[in-house]
């Protein structure tokens, strides 16, 4: 079991490195589903792991200049408070059933929406931004810092599409390095916060990070190197079939 911790590390690891999305969206459902971890330890260890991974994936994307620093703190504006705010209330209602399906609903949206921008994205040169970027930013940011609280699900996969719709001059390499940038703290906090709450596996989450090392410097060389159009074709698969498996676990869906 524990071979294959390290294992779903590395993958995980390598996903984040090639294309910033791989942490809560892959590893929170394989968790879950395919090793029985409780969900509220699935969330919580996922979430320290992803942001100490993805710490090590932005100084290699900020070596070689894929860091927007400038949004990436636009984004933190909205997300910090959202996450701080999620967490002072799970302190205080109890999870639910309903709250999970709703969750899992929204989840199989966002991905599907998130597939369907990367097949129809172009790469103008210009404008880095669109008009009221930077109004948009934060406010969205907010939502995905509460979403990521919530349930470990969503902040790369949501972030990266927000980033490709208000920021079409970006490069693919310069999407994936900033919304890196941006989870790092997102993650670490809602991860610290559900540590206090109780919600974090400390062998698995050391099992998870010795794999995701090898797996991260290979991810972000292959990131650097393959044509973008190569990169968004499997991630779109990849999401695609995350919310594929996401809507056939769901209680009472049709058959």
């Amino acid at each position: 079991m524990l071979v294959n911790f390290i294992l779903s590390g590395a993958a995980g690891g390598l996903l984040i490195g090639m294309t910033g999305i791989g942490g809560g969206s892959l590893m929170t459902p394989l968790l879950v589903m395919g090793f029985g971890i409780p969900p509220a330890t699935a969330i919580g260890t996922d979430l320290l792991y992803a942001a100490l991974t993805k710490a090590g994936a932005v100084a290699c994307h900020q070596r070689h200049g894929n860091v927007s620093w400038r949004t990436a703190g636009w984004l933190l504006v909205g997300s910090l408070p959202g996450s701080g705010l999620t967490l002072w209330i799970l302190q205080r209602i109890p999870a639910s059933p309903l709250l999970d399906q709703t969750l899992r609903q929204g989840l199989v949206v966002a991905l599907t929406l998130t597939t369907l921008a990367l097949w129809k994205r172009r790469t103008p040169p210009k404008p880095a931004g669109t008009p009221h970027a930077q109004v948009w930013t934060p406010i969205l940011g907010f939502f995905i810092g509460v979403l990521v609280t919530l349930s470990s699900v969503g902040g790369g996969a949501l972030g990266t599409a927000l980033l490709l719709v208000l920021y079409p001059g970006f490069g693919f390499s310069t999407i994936v390095g900033t919304e890196l940038a941006h989870a790092v703290p997102l993650t670490l906090l809602a991860g610290l916060g559900h540590l206090r709450l109780g919600h974090v596996d400390g062998t698995l989450l050391v099992a998870l990070l010795a794999g995701s090392l090898p797996g991260l410097w290979v991810g972000t060389r292959l990131n650097h190197h393959l044509p973008e159009r190569i990169t968004r074709a499997g991630l779109s698969l990849l999401l695609l079939g995350l919310a594929f498996g996401l809507w056939h676990s769901m209680p009472g869906k049709i058959a």
